[in-house]
């Protein structure tokens, strides 16, 4: 969709695709329609579902709703510091966050929400049901389902009684690379703002990392790509027993090493081709990033940090700068790396880094010729 299209014309479009796939089932003259939306309001029309139906926001029973907390409570636990941080981003937009369970039972809220407004109030409710069989097409519906990050405005939601709402939802995966809930960003309504995508896609995978690095574990290694710079969200996280088995892998990981989710079972040794002992080793000695191979054929930027268990208390997993080198000295480490791999030629080395040569000469403290 377009994203300079006025706001007015939008929802103008919305209506004319609900007459076309709801009221006339002809789903051709809606291709800019998102095809997450347009399988879900397919799948709500084969449960024989209709978009005019009042649609009453049930809780699940006070047993399920234990169960779900109990089973969910690894994903609270990483979850709480990341929804308070999204709740301030939202503080001024009228939107407010949701988590479920993998089910689409909500077990939190936080932000803003106006307890007189009935539809806030209706659906901002730890033990609401808010799956796809219960209430029509949302993000909570079309996340949980398509395992996709999803942006639904007013009538893009199935039913005519869920047009209030704007929501963006985005899975939040286990370390097992299973889906084990999702994120929402609901507003009520409020003005579109589809940037609110993003914001999600990005605390859902803060969420997966906290996920990952609680895992038990004796060694961490975050991957990256050469040129960068380990330490970031988009790190790929590899948590490592004390003989080279796999505990955990968040999702990135995952797709850096080119593995279907959940399929990563297994050692180091399958999937980099280097010794396991290379990596304890780098932990052990607090070294920089290394570059290593992986059977592919590409290289990765691995930092290896002894696990929690190694130094202590298990934590939630801070970032590469708190767990051993400050980012200044992972930066020159990276830098010098560059430089001795080409054989002390600065600028073949800052452009394998993506920087200038005076970058280069800048962070090492040398004078350039």
């Amino acid at each position: 969709m377009p994203d300079t299209i006025p706001a007015d014309d939008r929802l103008h479009l919305i209506a004319r695709a609900r007459r076309s796939v709801l009221d006339q089932r002809n789903p051709e003259s809606v291709s800019w329609l998102a095809h997450p939306i347009q399988r879900s309001w397919r799948r709500c029309l084969a449960l024989g579902m209709d978009p005019a139906r009042p649609v009453v926001f049930e809780a699940v029973s006070a047993a399920s709703m234990r169960q779900a907390l109990d089973a969910s409570r690894p994903l609270l636990d990483a979850a709480a510091p990341v929804i308070r941080s999204l709740s301030r981003a939202v503080a001024h937009t009228r939107y407010f966050a949701i988590l479920t369970d993998e089910r689409g039972t909500v077990i939190e809220v936080n932000g803003a929400i106006d307890r007189d407004d009935r539809h806030a109030s209706a659906i901002a409710r730890v033990g609401v049901d808010l799956s796809e069989a219960a209430v029509g097409t949302t993000a909570i519906g079309a996340s949980l389902t398509d395992l996709q990050p999803v942006w639904l405005h007013r009538g893009e939601h199935f039913f005519d009684d869920t047009s209030v709402f704007s929501c963006a939802g985005a899975p939040i995966r286990g370390p097992d690379g299973r889906c084990v809930g999702m994120l929402d960003l609901t507003g009520v309504n409020a003005p579109e703002q589809p940037a609110l995508l993003h914001l999600v896609t990005h605390a859902a995978r803060s969420i997966e990392n906290a996920l990952t690095v609680a895992q038990p574990h004796t060694l961490l290694l975050r991957i990256t790509w050469p040129g960068r710079l380990p330490g970031h969200d988009d790190d790929g996280l590899i948590c490592v027993d004390a003989d080279g088995g796999i505990t955990g892998m968040n999702s990135a990981a995952a797709q850096m090493l080119g593995i279907p989710p959940g399929r990563w079972q297994g050692t180091l040794a399958q999937w980099f081709a280097t010794e396991t002992d290379r990596f304890f080793d780098a932990a052990r000695m607090h070294r920089g990033p290394l570059e290593v191979p992986v059977w592919s054929g590409l290289r990765l930027q691995v930092l290896c940090r002894m696990g929690a268990r190694a130094h202590g208390p298990a934590c939630a997993g801070p970032p590469a700068a708190s767990q051993g080198l400050p980012l200044k000295h992972l930066e020159e480490a990276l830098i010098r790396k560059a430089v001795e791999d080409a054989r002390g030629n600065v600028l073949e080395a800052a452009r394998a880094l993506g920087i200038s040569r005076a970058t280069v000469y800048r962070k090492l403290g040398r004078k350039g010729a």
